[in-house]
């Protein structure tokens, strides 16, 4: 009966020091607009650590204000000095870049992505005292997007139909440009003017360069206003070949698509 006392004695008294489970530092990575955890729990003093994994980088860890308590939010403590882009409402990450936020007081705190406000989640901090030396876990995979943009379909246009390559004029007005693309980005244009020099078995097509456009592309159907007169674009009337050509928030670019037309002058008074 002594036995069995003190072996009960001694399962209670190793019960009493068994620690309460922590939540540790915590790892969120950020990828295809969304987070890895939405509601991360942490303890006491410990950190959160946000990854932008790629290959969307274009989203910030910014910290809402609580809305009023008295509505049953529980969002009760300001978080809004936190901010990963603090400077820019256009935040961009390199893969693979981080941002911690340690957490010294306990609450539920509102994050949102300043661009996109879908992107968004809560920490909870309970008021035990955290472990801040706990490890984060494995770092994660970096999604690096080495894949260019492809262009499903380009056409000249007037009214919005397709027409063959066209005569522009006169020159300065330009000429609607249609364009599909599956990225975000950029689209751009060099012009070459084409101009003959020699005579006879000498006579030779010479290029060039009379300057470039540029353009925001997104996602889906596109309309520039394509051989426009601009500060980078000077046109004369003579015959051209363009290269067209559209890249994505990364730098990587579709091939050049080579584009021939023509630029008319303003037709003389008789």
């Amino acid at each position: 009966m002594r036995f069995l006392l003190a072996a009960l004695a001694a399962t209670l008294a190793a019960a009493a020091f068994v620690p309460v489970a922590s939540a540790n530092n915590t790892r969120v990575t950020i990828a295809d607009f969304q987070w890895s955890n939405k509601t991360p729990h942490v303890d006491l003093g410990e950190t959160v650590r946000w990854t932008w994994t790629g290959p969307d980088t274009q989203h910030s860890i910014t910290g809402q204000p609580p809305t009023t308590p008295d509505f049953g939010t529980g969002l009760t403590n300001d978080a809004s000095q936190w901010d990963s882009d603090p400077n820019t409402n256009y935040p961009s990450h390199v893969p693979g870049s981080e941002y911690d936020v340690t957490f010294d007081h306990p609450g539920t705190y509102l994050f949102v992505c300043k661009v996109h406000q879908s992107v968004r989640g809560t920490v909870t901090v309970s008021d035990t005292a955290g472990n801040p030396d706990s490890d984060f876990g494995p770092a994660p995979a970096i999604n690096f997007d080495i894949d260019p943009p492809h262009i499903d379909r380009y056409y000249f246009t007037t009214d919005g139909t397709s027409i063959a390559a066209p005569n522009i004029g006169p020159k300065g007005k330009g000429i609607g440009f249609a364009y599909s693309t599956n990225e975000s980005g950029t689209a751009s244009v060099d012009y070459y003017r084409i101009v003959k020099k020699g005579k006879g078995k000498k006579r030779k097509k010479l290029k060039f360069f009379q300057g470039y456009n540029e353009w925001p592309a997104h996602i889906g159907f596109n309309v520039a206003r394509f051989a426009a007169r601009s500060s980078t674009f000077k046109p004369k009337a003579g015959k051209y070949v363009a290269y067209f050509r559209v890249e994505d928030l990364e730098s990587n670019s579709t091939k050049d698509i080579t584009l021939r037309f023509t630029i008319f002058g303003k037709k003389k008074k008789r």
